[in-house]
């Protein structure tokens, strides 16, 4: 296991699970969302955005953590391992709306040097709002990863579906370094 893309439905908890991957692997951690979001909210063009995720995964080692589906056929190229976070709807709404709370009262930079913070209103009254993301795309993700996993052309990746916390810990806590 050299080069693992972490993926899931917003708020289901990649990130921390991607976190923990890497320190415990002693793996860098790539975040994609860090490499898209430019200062101010504004997004990547395609073609800076491949450009840093294909200079990121150039190492020998790595964590990515995330989704963005237009990416796959970079960043699936060298991939060993995808792992899927799958948690119950209920659970990935109820940490998208709590993470979205938290960060909206904090006021926490989300990625360095960028200014980019969630604030209450874009949280949960904008049509931009990470839990309406997550609302909308919740069963379209587990679609497309179903799909995905049993792919023929994705037959040289190991993955693995992680259904709850306790699976996830567990997973981490077993894996022989």
């Amino acid at each position: 296991m050299k080069k693992i893309n972490v993926v899931g439905t917003s708020g289901s908890g990649k990130s921390t699970f991607s976190r923990m991957l890497a320190t415990r692997l002693n793996y860098p951690y790539l975040e994609m969302d860090a490499m898209f979001w430019k200062p101010n909210w504004q997004e990547s063009s395609d073609e800076e955005f491949f450009a840093k995720l294909d200079s990121a995964l150039s190492q020998e080692r790595w964590v990515l953590d995330g989704n963005y589906n237009r990416t796959v056929d970079i960043k699936w190229v060298g991939v060993d391992h995808v792992i899927w976070i799958d948690y119950s709807f209920p659970r990935t709404v109820y940490q998208a709306i709590k993470r979205a709370f938290i960060r909206s009262i904090t006021k926490t930079e989300l990625w360095d040097n960028t200014g980019n913070i969630e604030t209450f209103s874009k949280s949960f009254f904008s049509r931009d709002s990470v839990i309406l993301w997550t609302l909308k795309t919740y069963n379209r993700n587990r679609v497309r990863y179903i799909e995905m996993f049993n792919d023929p052309k994705y037959s040289h990746i190991k993955f693995v579906r992680l259904k709850s916390p306790k699976m996830a810990k567990k997973f981490i806590d077993e894996l022989d370094l």
